[in-house]
């Protein structure tokens, strides 16, 4: 009899001891994320309340870059993370042989340029200086947006994986200087114009919308193309607290916090 009730004592705590690690079966339990800082730290936070109604705990840990949030995923040591958009995870992935995925679209971030040195794309000097980030795709979306404003012209065919070298044509005789992401915005007082990511632009007092000389349209091919996304390793998809956490963030009421707080330089994806 005295094992009997030993041996349910011992189920009986382990069987807590799964339901604390992973949430009961009504929902519930801790949500790790790892998340750059503005604007994606900020939006779950906006989620966090919501979320500790239908008890969760939704725990953030910002980095501030572009790699790192990844490799704790990958190891395991995060559900799930938030600050990129597909294209860069598709190249992580294949150049650093991980195995991540999409399992939310949440909102986009217009890429944008904005004067440094200078002030007027229409009057750009000879020899100006411009700072993109050096990843594989944002640069190339640097590229794409300062061609679709007359600054330089790519070979054909020069796509999402376009560097300088596929510059055709520099009339104005730039030079493009290749920065990690989060070091481009420290360069604008010294180089002619930046081109920088939503989020590190907001990092910086900026926005889109109303201090930029040109960005990417909410409409765009682009908008679709670089929608930020939650992402998990693969093999974890139904992780039900990630699951609740994409829920929340597709939600009118963050969709409205967004749209509020940031006025364009976040843009709800529906």
């Amino acid at each position: 009899m005295k094992k009997r009730i030993v041996s349910a004592l011992m189920v009986a705590v382990l069987t807590a001891g799964v339901l604390t690690a992973c949430g009961s079966k009504n929902g519930g339990g801790t949500i790790t994320v790892a998340a750059t800082e503005v604007p994606h730290s900020e939006i779950l936070e906006a989620a966090k309340p919501i979320l500790e109604k239908q008890g969760w705990d939704l725990q953030v840990t910002v980095f501030n870059d572009y790699v790192q949030p990844n490799e704790v995923v990958e190891a395991g040591d995060f559900d799930c993370n938030y600050f990129q958009h597909t294209p860069y995870l598709d190249s992580f992935n294949a150049e650093k042989g991980t195995h991540l995925v999409n399992v939310g679209e949440i909102h986009y971030e217009p890429l944008g340029i904005y004067g440094g040195t200078e002030s007027d794309l229409a009057n750009i000097s000879d020899g100006a200086t411009i700072a993109v980030p050096n990843d594989t795709t944002n640069e190339a979306r640097a590229l794409l947006l300062l061609q679709d404003n007359g600054i330089i012209t790519l070979k054909d065919g020069a796509g999402m994986e376009a560097t300088k070298n596929d510059i055709a044509e520099n009339p104005h005789n730039v030079e493009i200087v290749e920065l990690e992401a989060a070091q481009v915005a420290r360069v604008i007082e010294e180089t002619s114009f930046v081109v920088l990511n939503g989020n590190y632009a907001l990092q910086a007092g900026l926005n889109a919308q109303t201090d930029a000389l040109a960005y990417e349209t909410a409409d765009s091919e682009a908008a679709k193309t670089y929608v930020n996304v939650i992402v998990v390793k693969e093999g974890n998809e139904g992780n039900e607290g990630v699951k609740a956490l994409v829920e929340v963030l597709k939600s009118d009421e963050i969709s409205d916090f967004m749209s509020e707080k940031y006025q364009g330089s976040v843009v709800p994806f529906r």
